[in-house]
């Protein structure tokens, strides 16, 4: 399949050209970038003291959760009533012993899926507490390490799965790079089937709906770009191409991504959270102070919550993020 052409960007802070702008936290390729987030936006640290936080995701009823993977938790974040900023708030553990949950989300009755890379499954937490597992073995063998999950409005689930070959039990896990879809095949009844959807990556990674959930973008950390893909009207995927490459020779490949009501697409990678607009031009980056793996949208899709290695960051941005659930 044919890409479209990318432009390369600046990789690296002394690349940047006299046309930028930097301003405190957000290195700005072209003016456009402040139609997303403010001049002079700060990136602020919120948590600290975690081993590799990822996969957060914000509840419609106000509390922020994410996976610290080598402690194998899940944590949550909540405001108290009436705060208004992102920081200050009570952290607690929400799971132990969480199978190295990576990615995380919500499905439309607030019920926790959750990409569990020890076992490889894809799960949802009931709201009693116990656990379904929705996804488990493709075609007779285990799945490798579900990486990264979002639900669409049909009840569908699209997972990332990423190859372990160097884990004891590898000759019985897929090891295949690929996105997959749990199909919702009864509006009623909880009914799944697990389907392949594309190979097309080298290393599928974040993965995140375009506005009107008719594309799909992959972060592909093996090609250090994102894919785009429409989704047909039956769910399956076509025409995948080159959507950005994030190349760079700063330390980081694109992982998690989220896009907000207009098109524009976060990344994060290298040196910070790379934004493009609708047509894969880059705009800029948000500079953190650690590297990031993943990012989500907080309290009303709005502002940005960012884990970065050992914490949590936050940055207020100017247009709402994307509603998946």
């Amino acid at each position: 399949m044919s890409a479209i052409a990318v432009r390369r960007s600046p990789t690296t802070r002394t690349e940047w050209g006299p046309n930028s702008v930097r301003a405190a936290g957000v290195y700005a390729l072209h003016t456009d970038l402040f139609d997303v987030v403010e001049r002079g936006a700060q990136v602020v640290k919120i948590l600290d003291g975690f081993e590799f936080t990822e996969g957060p995701v914000y509840s419609r009823i106000g509390f922020l959760r994410f996976s610290d993977l080598p402690s194998e938790r899940i944590l949550e974040y909540s405001l108290a009533p009436g705060q208004s900023g992102p920081a200050g708030g009570k952290v607690t553990v929400y799971r132990e012993k969480s199978n190295r949950s990576n990615g995380l989300t919500f499905d439309h009755q607030g019920r926790m899926l959750a990409c569990e890379t020890g076992p490889g499954r894809v799960t949802r937490t009931e709201k009693d507490g116990s656990i379904t597992v929705l996804a488990e073995r493709y075609q007779g063998k285990r799945l490798s390490s579900p990486n990264d999950l979002v639900y669409n409005i049909s009840g569908d689930i699209y997972f990332s799965d990423m190859p372990r070959p160097n884990v004891p039990d590898a000759s019985e896990r897929t090891n295949v790079a690929a996105i997959y879809r749990i199909k919702r095949t009864q509006i009623y009844k909880d009914s799944y089937e697990l389907e392949r959807l594309t190979e097309e990556c080298e290393r599928g990674n974040g993965v995140a709906l375009g506005p009107k959930q008719n594309t799909l973008y992959v972060a592909d950390s093996g090609q250090k770009n994102i894919r785009v893909f429409d989704i047909k009207d039956d769910g399956t995927l076509s025409k995948g191409r080159v959507f950005a490459s994030l190349e760079s020779p700063e330390e980081g490949v694109p992982d998690g991504l989220k896009t907000d009501e207009e098109g524009n697409v976060y990344c994060t990678g290298p040196e910070g959270v790379w934004v493009f607009d609708p047509k894969g031009r880059h705009l800029g980056t948000i500079v953190t102070p650690e590297r990031p793996a993943n990012c989500c949208w907080g309290r009303g899709f709005g502002g940005l919550y960012i884990t970065a290695r050992t914490s949590v960051y936050y940055l207020r941005t100017k247009i709402p993020g994307t509603r998946t659930f």
